[in-house]
């Protein structure tokens, strides 16, 4: 597929507004296999990901060791997560079925020429989908950042008290900035992804 058969073929399974929205179109396969794979890691760089970053700032209340992340916060993510929970499952591996070819050239290209892709989807699916459900909102604390020049993303100046939930995956601690309530409809659509994901693989191997 080429860059604008993929452009509209997306417009197709999300609409125009939807794309324009949230989606970073220029050279979006090797934006979604680069942040596919960096969701299981230490680090997702802003810059490689196929979808816009929130809006506002990210919010914090309390002080000290008492401070967390504020619940109003999740609020940045109600137009995200609404719009990813109104994606039709079945159709999105369609897609993804149909892109396959440019989507795995595109994570050789990231060094990757010994794996597949879809090894990797499950992986990372898997991951998010042990995220950890915290009885409290979390603590976190405020890290040195040295320079003069603010950072443009206040989240990544902040780490978890909890050393257990600092040591979790890029993926995971952007599913625990998000809420509770967003985390429970987003790990129900990768649920619903994962389980197309594996009725598709059947029936591709079906003679």
């Amino acid at each position: 597929m080429k860059p604008d058969d993929i452009t509209a073929a997306l417009t197709r399974l999300l609409g125009r507004d939807a794309v324009l929205k949230f989606l970073e179109t220029t050279d979006f396969p090797r934006r979604a296999v680069a942040t596919l794979d960096n969701l299981g890691r230490e680090h997702a760089p802003v810059t490689a990901w196929p979808v816009q970053p929130a809006p506002a700032r990210f919010l914090t209340e309390g002080e000290g060791e008492a401070q967390v992340i504020a619940a109003r916060n999740a609020a940045r993510y109600a137009p995200f997560v609404a719009f990813v929970d109104s994606i039709d499952a079945a159709q999105a591996v369609d897609l993804y079925r149909r892109m396959y070819p440019v989507l795995q050239q595109a994570y050789r290209d990231q060094g990757f020429a010994n794996r597949t892709l879809h090894e990797r989807m499950f992986e990372v699916i898997d991951l998010l989908l042990a995220t950890p459900e915290p009885a409290q909102p979390p603590r976190i604390t405020l890290t040195e950042v040295k320079g003069p020049i603010p950072s443009a993303r206040p989240w990544v100046r902040f780490e978890y008290v909890d050393p257990n939930l600092q040591r979790l995956a890029a993926g995971q601690k952007i599913l625990l900035r998000m809420g509770p309530e967003h985390r429970k409809v987003l790990k129900a659509k990768l649920r619903a992804f994962r389980q197309q994901l594996l009725q598709a693989s059947t029936e591709t191997s079906r003679p």
